[in-house]
C-alpha cells in the first residue's frame, strides 16, 4: 500500500512557476513508477507526467512538454513537478499517482493504483 500527499499548489500569474511535491509512505515507494494528473473544472482528469522508479524514464503530455519537469528523490520518498511558463489553462487540481511495484511507467497513463487527494493550482491571466 502507498499513501500519497501533495503540496505546493497555489495562485500564480501567467508566466510564473510553481513546484509541486508529493510525499509517499509505504515500503515499496522506491520501486513504484509515479506521476501527476490534473483535473480542471468541468473536464475529465488528464495525464500530465510520469517517472520510472529509477528516474531514468519520463513521459509528458504534449501540452506540458518543455514547460514541466518531473523528478523524484527516493531517499525522501518524494516526487516533484516543476512547472514553468504557466498558462491559465494549466489551472486545475493536480493529483499525484502511483502504480504497484513492477508495473511499467507507461502503464501509469492508463491505470493508476494509488491516488493523492490533490492540490489546487490556479494561474491568473
Amino acid at each position: 500500500q502507498v499513501q500519497l500527499v501533495e503540496s505546493g499548489g497555489g495562485l500564480v500569474q501567467a508566466g510564473g512557476s510553481l513546484r509541486l511535491s508529493c510525499a509517499a509512505s509505504g515500503r515499496t515507494f522506491s520501486t513504484n513508477a509515479m506521476g501527476w494528473f490534473r483535473q480542471a473544472p468541468g473536464k475529465e482528469r488528464e495525464f500530465v507526467a510520469a517517472i520510472s522508479w529509477s528516474g531514468a524514464i519520463t513521459y509528458y503530455a504534449d501540452s506540458v512538454k518543455g514547460r514541466f519537469t518531473i523528478s523524484r528523490d527516493n531517499a525522501k520518498s518524494t516526487i516533484y513537478l516543476q512547472m514553468s511558463s504557466l498558462k491559465p489553462e494549466d489551472t486545475a487540481v493536480y493529483h499525484c499517482a502511483a502504480v504497484k511495484a513492477g508495473t511499467s511507467t507507461m502503464t501509469l497513463q492508463a491505470k493508476v493504483d494509488y491516488w493523492g487527494q490533490g492540490t489546487q493550482v490556479t494561474v491568473s491571466s
